[in-house]
C-alpha cells in the first residue's frame, strides 16, 4: 500500500488558484491596499485639461496664468538653448549640485548624530536644544547671517540647503532608534548577542524605515529652500531662473521652472520609495 500511495501523483493546483489562495487570507480588506497609479495619472490629466480650458477660454489673463502651450513653448526654448538666457541644462545641473551635495552632507552628518541621540542621553542633551531651536525657523530668517559669515559664493547656498535637510534627518533617525520593541531587544540578549550586535542587527534595521522617511522629507525641504538659497547672488540655477523671470512678469517661465523643480523632486521621491521597498520590505506588514 505504501508503494501504491507513493506512486499516485499529488493533485496539481493551478498557478492562478495558488496565487489567489496565497493572497486571499481574509474577507476583510487592508486599509489603503491596491495601486493608485491610474488614479494619479487621471488626476494629472484632469488638472491639465482644466488648466487648458480656463486659459484658452480667456477666463484668466495670461499675466496671472498662461496657457499650457505657452509654458511648453518656454520649456522647449530653454531646452534647445533658444531662450534669452542660459540653457535649461545649466540651470538644472547647478541646482542639482547644490541640493544633492547639501543632502548628501546632511545624510553623512545628521543620521549618525540622530542615532547617537537615540542611544545616548548625553548626546541627546547636547544636540536636542540647538536642533529644536533652529528647526522651526524659516531659512530666510538666518539667510542674512549666513551671508555675513560666509559671503556670497557657493558655500552659503549649499549651507542653507544643508541646514534645512539636517534637522528632519536627525530627528527621524533619533525617533527610529526607539522603533525596536523591548521584546526584540531582550530576545537578542537572551540568544547571547552583545550590545553592539543588538544595535547592528535589531535596533538599526528597526530604525531604517524612519530614516528613509526622514530622507524623503529632507530632500523635500532641500528643494523648498532652493529658491531662497539661489537668492544669494546666483547667476545660474532653477531658483534663480524663476526669480529672474518674476522680476519681468514672465509668468510662463515662472510656471515652467516650478514644474521642473516639482517633477525632479517627485522623481527623487519615487526613487526613495523604490529604495524603501527594497531595503525594508517588511514595513507595514508587522
Amino acid at each position: 500500500m505504501a508503494e501504491l500511495a507513493s506512486a499516485v501523483p499529488a493533485p496539481q493546483v493551478a498557478p492562478e488558484a495558488a496565487k489567489t489562495a496565497k493572497l486571499k487570507t481574509s474577507k476583510f480588506k487592508v486599509p489603503g491596499e491596491g495601486s493608485s497609479a491610474a488614479i494619479s495619472v487621471a488626476t494629472v490629466i484632469v488638472l491639465i485639461a482644466i488648466w487648458a480650458l480656463v486659459t484658452n477660454m480667456g477666463w484668466v489673463k495670461p499675466l496671472f496664468l498662461p496657457t499650457p502651450q505657452a509654458v511648453f513653448q518656454q520649456f522647449y526654448e530653454y531646452l534647445t538653448g533658444a531662450a534669452n538666457d542660459k540653457p535649461l541644462w545649466q540651470h538644472f545641473l547647478a541646482s542639482m549640485f547644490r541640493v544633492f551635495s547639501a543632502f548628501a552632507l546632511a545624510c553623512v552628518t545628521a543620521i549618525p548624530i540622530g542615532i547617537a541621540m537615540g542611544m545616548s542621553r548625553v548626546m541627546r542633551g547636547i544636540f536636542d536644544p540647538p536642533l529644536e531651536f533652529y528647526r522651526p525657523l524659516p531659512p530666510l530668517a538666518y539667510l542674512p547671517l549666513i551671508i555675513i559669515w560666509f559671503g556670497i559664493d557657493e558655500l552659503p547656498k549649499v549651507l542653507l540647503i544643508f541646514l534645512s535637510c539636517f534637522a528632519p534627518l536627525a530627528l527621524a533617525a533619533r525617533s527610529g532608534m526607539r522603533s525596536a520593541s523591548q521584546e526584540q531587544i531582550n530576545a537578542a540578549y537572551s540568544m547571547g548577542a552583545s550590545y553592539m550586535q543588538v544595535i547592528r542587527h535589531v535596533i538599526l534595521p528597526s530604525a531604517l524605515p524612519d530614516i528613509l522617511i526622514g530622507m524623503r522629507i529632507a530632500i523635500g525641504f532641500g528643494w523648498t529652500t532652493l529658491v531662497a538659497a539661489e537668492m544669494v547672488a546666483a547667476s545660474v540655477g532653477l531658483g534663480q531662473m524663476v526669480l529672474n523671470a518674476s522680476n519681468f512678469l514672465r509668468t510662463d517661465i515662472v510656471i515652467m521652472g516650478i514644474i521642473v523643480i516639482g517633477v525632479v523632486a517627485y522623481m527623487f521621491d519615487l526613487l526613495m520609495r523604490w529604495v524603501e521597498r527594497r531595503l525594508v520590505p517588511w514595513k507595514g506588514r508587522m
